[in-house]
């Protein structure tokens, strides 16, 4: 089995592939305080609880993939790997390891791994051109070519950084639950900052969308959108754009990379 973990800068998401279906995940906060050790104790405790691994740590386990956007966590996680799965084929994805995916950017080692194993998924799963869009910490959108290039993309606040600032910004406003609202015109303030939130970021994804396919393609109903990130669900059922809805396929491109790094000879 294939132990894939997908770092990002607010959570941690771990998928457990046995061949190509994914049959188990996490996810958990990140910690950049974590130690190797302290990882190690979390990872035990989490895969203890699948039928398919033994009780000892990395039972079963016969290979790990790793990208992170944070480099202390990537630096504890390489010494996990070495001083828990030493045995274990590991791929942590830095400049270096093949990903297939050619990126034509001004300094290609400025995107992060995450995306590029998005876009790697993405032309995988569904062809090119495609756009990414990837609802965590910052909402992100990338643009991959009818090649499997990819060709660049745009950084936007991610709604919880949003639902943050605006409770901490506004002198009558406070912290609220992102949930879909009742309506567009709120009736109260939670609802009408939830509606904000979720039909303003519906809006964003729909307008920044529609400009990047009519610069990636000469017909733009050719490029397909996919929806990533746990926030994802919160703006799938207002965003028109959208035509696919992978919640897991930054874990899906870590499976491909690790199968086109690691000699299966």
């Amino acid at each position: 089995m294939l132990l894939t973990i997908d770092v990002g800068n607010t959570h941690t998401v771990l998928g457990l592939f046995d061949g190509e279906e994914i049959v188990e995940h996490w996810r958990i906060s990140t910690d950049a305080r974590r130690t190797a050790d302290e990882l190690a104790v979390l990872l035990q405790g989490l895969m203890g609880m699948h039928p398919l691994l033994g009780e000892e740590l990395g039972d079963n386990i016969e290979g790990i993939a790793i990208c992170s956007t944070v480099p202390s966590v990537l630096h504890e996680l390489r010494e996990v790997t070495r001083r828990y799965y030493g045995d274990i084929p590991a791929v942590l994805v830095e400049p270096g390891v093949k990903t297939g995916v050619p990126i034509l950017m001004d300094n290609p080692k400025e995107v992060g791994a995450d995306r590029i194993i998005n876009a790697l998924a993405a032309v995988e799963l569904y062809g090119g051109p495609c756009v990414v869009v990837d609802f965590g910490t910052a909402t992100t959108f990338d643009a991959v070519s009818a090649r499997g290039e990819y060709v660049g993309g745009v950084i936007a606040p991610g709604i919880e950084i949003s639902v943050d600032a605006l409770g901490m910004r506004g002198a009558q406003l406070r912290k609220i639950e992102i949930a879909r609202p009742r309506s567009v015109i709120g009736k109260n303030t939670v609802e009408a900052m939830q509606s904000g939130i979720v039909h303003g970021f519906a809006g964003q994804v729909d307008g920044v969308v529609s400009r990047m396919a009519a610069e990636l393609a000469d017909d733009p109903d050719e490029v397909t959108v996919i929806a990533t990130g746990g926030l994802a669900p919160m703006v799938l059922g207002e965003a028109t754009v959208i035509d696919e809805h992978e919640p897991w396929l930054t874990l899906i491109g870590l499976r491909l990379v690790y199968e086109r790094n690691i000699d299966r000879g």
